[in-house]
């Protein structure tokens, strides 16, 4: 059963791209990983319906922070930001019905932080502007998969000025 996260790339993504779990681009997780047993056209369908309309927006890259159950991942928080909560909160209800179980921490409370993953080939810190112009939905296929992470779709926001 395939397991999806949604994510705001902070460089431009292509279908089909792979990466080791280490090698993850840079990005925002706008929906936490949940598993669904629809086909990835359904699931790219319904996240373009609920995207139409999305402006491209910018938001800044706030403090630092330790994430993870041990407290031990080093992020960047993104500062509160009406619109990515909105494209949160929209991703939330139009995938709902597509997770296998109601019960999935990607739509349960309003635990929603907004973050980069600081990595060892990047990233961002405390008052950079991040500009936001595409959705990723990425396969999170076991860790311990050979293939690692891959690109199933990505969406384009409507371009702004």
């Amino acid at each position: 059963m395939p397991r999806v996260v949604v994510v705001l790339p902070l460089t431009p993504l292509q279908t089909g791209d792979r990466f080791a779990v280490e090698h993850w681009p840079l990005h925002i997780t706008v929906l936490a990983p949940f598993e669904t047993d629809a086909a990835p056209a359904e699931i790219v369908h319904v996240t373009a319906v609920a995207l139409a309309g999305v402006l491209a927006f910018t938001v800044v890259a706030g403090p630092d922070e330790l994430f993870g159950r041990h407290h031990d991942i080093p992020v960047t928080l993104i500062d509160d930001d009406a619109v990515l909560t909105r494209l949160h909160d929209r991703l939330v209800e139009a995938l709902r019905s597509l997770a296998t179980s109601s019960n999935e921490a990607a739509f349960a409370g309003s635990n929603f932080r907004a973050h980069v993953t600081v990595k060892s080939q990047g990233r961002v810190n405390t008052g950079d502007e991040l500009r936001l112009s595409q959705i990723a939905l990425v396969d999170m296929a076991p860790r311990a998969a050979t293939s690692g992470r891959t690109v199933l779709a990505t969406l384009d926001l409507v371009p702004t000025r």
